[in-house]
């Protein structure tokens, strides 16, 4: 397009602009300002906003339930992304196999990526029905006929995170399984059918050429996966509420606690800065992951 007048353009950009910018300025960058400056005051709701400083973030780093809040978020990271990953790119593969009928790929397909659509407060009720230590179906038909007792999955401190993550990957493989299987639509049908001509095998086509050009696909499911699994809350709420013993009590159960059971407002804004940093950071990585990608392929 041949731009003539270059003034009324540039008005015309800012003119379209403008209803989102009235938008991200009321609801998004003011609120965000505020936050930050409330986690230099002391408040709890009722009475007035008092200015402390940097208090809180000092008392951030010397609380013991801040430092063990965030290992439990990255016990649950390392938990859940490295097997969604790899199970998604997995049925990805599998449901993408000529070797299947037609009919069989279609109903892997809506297998996988079906758990997805799935509200958080159904998968967690189907879950805590599966793990109950009385009539849950694990205990039941599994550990019953084996001669086993009971298992407690969600009251047990060893157990209760891994339940929590178990029930994550089931519901969300299938983000990663719809990504994968897109990206591997996007392959030339002519780089296969010259590693055919080639003689590669089925293990070599996946290693040498598959696996290398969703190179830009790996890493944005990475980040996303790292970034949704840090924010970790509906899960943990619905399923262990923290327990037992704080064993799967995560960062952001912990800001919400700080902010609307103990009142203690200033102080979850300042841990919630925290959080923003760490999220801002992974952010930064992506796309600089993502450009890297970009320039090698």
């Amino acid at each position: 397009m041949i731009v003539t007048n270059k003034r009324k353009h540039t008005f015309y950009g800012y003119l379209f602009f403008l209803p989102f910018g009235i938008f991200f300025l009321i609801f998004e960058l003011i609120p965000f300002i505020r936050s930050v400056i409330l986690g230099f005051y002391s408040w709890d709701v009722l009475g007035t906003p008092k200015f402390i400083g940097i208090e809180n973030f000092i008392k951030i780093f010397k609380d013991p339930l801040f430092w063990g809040s965030l290992k439990n978020t990255l016990y649950f990271t390392l938990l859940t992304v490295p097997p969604l990953i790899i199970l998604g790119f997995i049925s990805a593969i599998f449901a993408s196999s000529l070797m299947l009928s037609p009919k069989i790929r279609s109903f892997l397909r809506i297998s996988f990526y079906l758990p997805y659509v799935l509200t958080i407060s159904v998968v967690c009720l189907v879950w805590g029905m599966l793990t109950s230590p009385f009539f849950g179906l694990f205990n039941a038909y599994l550990f019953k006929l084996l001669g086993f007792n009971p298992v407690f999955w969600r009251e047990n401190p060893n157990l209760a995170m891994l339940v929590v993550a178990i029930t994550t990957i089931w519901w969300t493989l299938g983000f990663n399984f719809l990504m994968y299987f897109s990206a591997l639509q996007q392959i030339p049908i002519s780089v296969i059918e010259a590693s055919l001509l080639d003689g590669a095998t089925a293990l070599q086509r996946l290693i040498y050429i598959i696996i290398p050009l969703l190179r830009r696909t790996h890493v944005l499911l990475l980040v996303l996966q790292i970034v949704a699994s840090l924010q970790i809350f509906g899960q943990i709420y619905i399923m262990t509420g923290g327990g037992p013993g704080g064993k799967t009590r995560v960062f952001v159960q912990y800001i919400y606690e700080m902010g609307f059971r103990y009142f203690k407002m200033g102080y979850a804004q300042a841990m919630a800065f925290i959080f923003f940093l760490i999220m801002f950071g992974i952010s930064f990585l992506q796309v600089k992951l993502m450009l890297e990608a970009g320039e090698e392929k």
